[in-house]
């Protein structure tokens, strides 16, 4: 069994305020993983901890937005894999297809190594605008010029500017708003333009089958009332899906039914009852205020396979690219069912289902289980997240998990995974008690999925409906999406009106 400490390498933001750069000793812990002293992770490895951190930077600036970190991802990472086919024999880029393609004796190492370095550099700065000082030193740092703004198709760095500047134009109007230009908006990158409303008040249930706004902390002493994050999601443009509702999910249960009050009742009762191990789970799925979504920790995941299996660059490239587009279309795919069915959570659940009654609950930081009334009951979570600001079914977490995981399964052709990490059980919920450290197992893909969907009924997030239907779903993103992952790496893919060089 692999076991690793919570962070390797820049990526894992679990347990910090603030993302540290490089260090020996991320390597380090690569290396360790690996079994051999004499490993070094390749330059996709880097250049997806760089990725990683500065995303769990704009996180700590604006706040968790996982929807928007999956497409910046996808993007970075696209822009890394379109620069580095340039050199491959067969594969070919989502943009240019083949037509960057550089001779024969042009495809070295060394420069894949410069192309993905360009490329990544000039997709950080489009996607991440308000650390261009940071992301600035870091390229810098790794040895290369922030202000060589060459696009020569003979150099490597000209390649890398050419690949991501077209993946960048075909991105900049593709529904997600970045801009902040899209007819009906206010203006802010990636604001809603769909006139979404919701059916209840942050205090008043209408419709228990509706989403409702939560009011939280601010962490500052006041009231902050959610409201639902990019619900125009499913109208950005898929990677290999066809449409964003392709696999939308059947009908949720409705109040009324007995499944949904035995679920809603479910999770009251897991959640007022956790083991350390289960608080360990649900806080490691969960992840910190640096947290990079889904999609981040889906390529934290990848990055533990690049260690183990001693992955070399062209492996590195075509697997965090296979990983982030799975994950931006699962993200589409599950906003569409969102949306579609605008489903409440155990939040309201439980308080329609109980009203008044006292029933037992996680009493807050510290205070294990009490008895509440059910119009006080809380998840799991921190008094500034008591629940997802969006609808609950299907569950982002199983759908994004399951499509990641079974694509790493397809890509490795095995399930094992066999990856441990100690965490400090009661740390991000309870800060300032005593915590038990707890060692959580992932022996497979399969198994993490599933594990990263139970982890948000433990939390009080999801009921069981959500979870199962999220889990199908991802699954069915992945398959569908892995022939179309494979025909760029076999140079069979068909590239819809391709870019040409000048």
């Amino acid at each position: 069994m692999l076991s690793m400490v919570v962070a390797l390498g820049l990526g894992s933001a679990l347990m910090k305020q603030v993302p540290p750069p490089a260090d020996a000793s991320a390597i380090q812990q690569c290396t360790d993983l690996a079994g051999d002293e004499a490993f070094e992770p390749s330059a996709a490895y880097h250049w997806t901890d760089v990725l990683l951190e500065v995303s769990a930077r704009e996180v700590l600036q604006v706040g968790a937005r996982p929807t928007v970190l999956s497409r910046q991802m996808a993007i970075v990472e696209t822009a890394m894999f379109d620069a580095w086919a340039a050199y491959d024999d067969a594969a070919v880029g989502t943009r240019y297809g083949a037509a960057l393609r550089r001779p024969e004796g042009e495809r070295t190492e060394a420069n894949k190594q410069i192309a993905i370095a360009f490329a990544s550099y000039v997709a950080l700065l489009d996607q991440f605008p308000s650390l261009e000082d940071h992301i600035r030193t870091r390229f810098a740092d790794a040895g290369f010029d922030p202000d060589f703004a060459g696009r020569d198709p003979a150099t490597p760095e000209g390649i890398g500017r050419l690949a991501a500047e077209a993946v960048i134009a075909a991105r900049h109007h593709d529904g997600a708003n970045q801009l902040g230009d899209e007819a009906g908006s206010d203006g802010t990158p990636y604001s809603q333009y769909i006139m979404y409303r919701p059916a209840n008040h942050p205090n008043v249930i209408l419709d228990a089958d509706r989403w409702q706004p939560i009011p939280a902390s601010d962490g500052m002493g006041g009231t902050a009332v959610q409201s639902w994050l990019t619900p125009h999601w499913y109208r950005v443009q898929t990677f290999g899906l066809e449409s964003s509702d392709q696999f939308r999910a059947p009908p949720p249960p409705l109040v009324g039914s007995e499944q949904l009050e035995a679920e809603a009742l479910q999770v009251e009762e897991m959640n007022a009852n956790l083991s350390n191990e289960e608080k360990a789970l649900v806080e490691f799925m969960r992840d910190g205020p640096a947290s990079t979504g889904q999609s981040g920790h889906w390529l934290q995941m990848a990055q533990v396979v690049s260690c183990r299996d001693r992955n070399d660059l062209d492996t590195d490239v075509r697997m965090y690219f296979a990983v982030a587009n799975v994950s931006m279309d699962a993200f589409i795919a599950s906003w569409d069912s969102k949306i579609y069915y605008d489903t409440s959570r155990p939040w309201t659940l439980i308080r329609h289902y109980r009203g008044e009654e006292v029933i037992e609950a996680w009493g807050g930081p510290g205070q294990g289980t009490v008895e509440v009334t059910a119009t006080e009951w809380h998840p799991y979570s921190p008094r500034t997240f008591p629940t997802p600001p969006f609808g609950g079914y299907p569950s982002g977490h199983s759908t994004i998990s399951a499509a990641a995981a079974d694509t790493l399964r397809r890509f490795t052709g095995d399930d094992e995974f066999g990856y441990s990490v100690e965490v400090q059980a009661g740390a991000m919920t309870e800060p300032g008690y005593e915590h038990t450290p707890v060692v959580l197992e992932f022996p497979t893909f399969t198994e993490t999925a599933e594990m990263a969907g139970i982890s948000r009924l433990l939390g009080g997030y999801h009921i069981m409906a959500d979870n199962v239907e999220g889990l199908a779903m991802g699954r069915r993103v992945s398959a569908y999406d892995w022939p179309i992952i494979q025909s760029y790496f076999d140079g069979t893919a068909e590239i819809a009106d391709p870019v040409r060089p000048d």
